[in-house]
């Protein structure tokens, strides 16, 4: 009984969380004209939970039972006040059954899912006004863009296989449309980012984010957007700032796979990353202003697929060069290997010699490598910027690049 109590005070605190989001929602309405408030919400969470113990010696009948009774009793106390007020929205109700299955969800065994499940649901309550704001505000392409990026990612994305195929197992399917999902989704983040927030502080904001999950991509998506609305100095401020906030993500990875690498590690990462910065802040001085800025042009087509479909097949080429390096030149090749490794992804290889270096490589060569695979990276964001934008991108943007490149290279020189 003891192991079944922390599940139903878990239950019960989720939903008085629900209900009191309700309950300040209808924080005017006259006592006893409220459906349900944060008394109500707490029981059809601690309901739920009831039901759950009950389905061990009466079988989960006994649950669906009880969810149709508080479904209809729920619509039966929506349709007596309906009839007062007029009013016949749902959400009340709504969240009242999702109460009652995030309890019955405490009592199944994964409370860190039902408490994510009340948290979400409160804050879409919560945030009603500006959803309701924000959609009516959606013009026709930003709200087809929106759809079609679920359709690559929620509806597309499960269902390819996440296995390895071709020439040295080297093409992943599910891996290499992630990459395609990512661009695509930091691409119409940066457009929203931009329309909020103004072009100056969107390009910011998508770059501490986008740089986060994968700088690469935010270079790519970035440059596409100057190809479209030429801003050179103000993207590559972005672009620089992505890669800056790479290396400290290096630094992280490391210390969790093997920390003693990071005294010999930290001066080049702190080297590139002090380029990046200094790189960032000079252009954001002479960034263009906001009347030479004309963002019309990304409002007519929000979402593209096209380059990021571009860069899927480039990062399919680059991943069998790669694989195909590593296969011929083995541990021999290593600084090689990291090199060409850098041309996608720096995670896997700093990963890769991190564990390494703790019995069979010496920690200088694991260092070399993965600043080699670093700056490898940094320069094939000069390459995607000339690729995928426009000359005009890369005048701005290669100086921080080999900056920070240069000091990686001073910095393993001297050590």
């Amino acid at each position: 009984m003891d192991t079944q109590l922390l599940p139903l005070l878990v239950a019960l605190a989720l939903g008085m969380l629900i209900g009191l989001q309700r309950g300040w929602h209808q924080r005017d309405t006259p006592a006893g004209g409220r459906i349900a408030g944060i008394r109500t919400f707490g029981l059809l969470a601690l309901s739920g939970a009831l039901a759950g113990v009950l389905t061990t010696p009466l079988g989960p009948g006994i649950a669906i039972a009880m969810g149709l009774a508080v479904t209809l009793l729920l619509g039966l106390a929506h349709w007596l006040d309906s009839n007062n007020d007029h009013d016949y929205g749902i959400t009340t109700i709504v969240a009242g059954v999702v109460t009652y299955l995030t309890g019955l969800l405490t009592m199944l065994g994964d409370l860190s899912l039902a408490v994510a499940v009340a948290v979400i649901t409160t804050i879409v309550l919560h945030f009603k006004q500006t959803l309701h704001q924000a959609m009516g505000h959606l013009s026709d392409s930003e709200m087809r863009g929106i759809l079609q990026l679920a359709l690559i990612s929620v509806v597309l994305l499960p269902v390819l296989p996440n296995q390895s195929y071709g020439p040295w197992d080297a093409l992943n399917p599910y891996e290499i449309w992630l990459m395609v999902v990512l661009i695509a989704g930091i691409s119409l983040a940066a457009y929203f980012a931009m329309r909020l927030t103004g072009p100056k502080k969107g390009v910011l904001i998508t770059s501490v984010l986008g740089g986060l999950a994968s700088s690469t991509a935010l270079t790519l998506s970035l440059a596409r957007m100057n190809a479209r609305v030429p801003m050179p100095r103000l993207l590559s401020c972005g672009i620089l700032l992505a890669s800056a906030i790479m290396y400290p993500r290096i630094l992280l990875e490391v210390a969790v796979i093997n920390p003693e690498l990071l005294p010999t590690l930290l001066p080049p990462m702190l080297a590139m990353t002090l380029g990046c910065v200094l790189g960032a802040f000079l252009l954001w001085r002479k960034r263009e202003s906001s009347t030479a800025i004309n963002t019309e042009k990304l409002a007519t087509q929000p979402f593209q697929i096209i380059p990021a479909l571009k860069f899927g097949i480039l990062l399919a080429g680059i991943l069998l060069i790669a694989h195909g390096i590593e296969e011929h030149m083995g541990e021999q090749g290593l600084w090689l290997v990291s090199i060409v490794a850098g041309l996608t992804d720096v995670d896997a290889i700093t990963l890769t010699l991190a564990r390494m270096a703790q019995d069979s490589i010496g920690t200088d060569t694991a260092v070399t490598g993965i600043t080699l695979a670093a700056i490898t990276n940094t320069l094939v964001k000069g390459g995607l910027a000339l690729f995928a934008g426009h000359a005009s991108l890369c005048r701005p943007l290669w100086p921080g690049l080999l900056l920070a490149v240069a000091l990686a290279l001073l910095t393993l020189w001297i050590l």
